[in-house]
């Protein structure tokens, strides 16, 4: 079997044109929500069983809107970081069925960069 160029660093051959599985649906959520300690995180459940983690500086919050986030379009996982007066905090968003370990991921890179004061 033969590889054509498709571009630099890329070849395509049967094989690799072959579809992929690829992970779907939302998953486990205690994927996201343990990596979260109660000494440095405030978690709130609240009446729509909504989850909000909050972190005690309250610079950093997670929600998990299991049914959708209220005036979203599907939004199932919120993630804030608050900025400076010097630099913008940002934020994300994903889907209701966006994979908890994708979500997890995501949370884990953004905790690994916090640095007490």
């Amino acid at each position: 079997m033969t590889a054509a160029s498709v571009g630099p660093g890329f070849s395509t051959t049967v094989e690799a044109q072959r579809p992929c599985e690829w992970q779907l649906g939302p998953g486990q959520p205690t994927l996201v929500l343990d990596q979260f300690r109660a000494e440095d995180f405030n978690l709130v459940v609240d009446d729509r069983a909504d989850v909000h983690v909050s972190s005690k500086d309250g610079c950093f919050y997670l929600g998990w809107f299991p049914l959708g986030r209220p005036g979203t379009d599907g939004e199932g996982w919120k993630i804030a970081v608050t900025g400076t007066a010097q630099v913008r905090g940002y934020h994300l968003s994903f889907d209701t069925e966006t994979p908890a370990d994708i979500v997890a991921a995501a949370v884990a890179r953004v905790l690994e960069t916090s640095r007490r004061r």
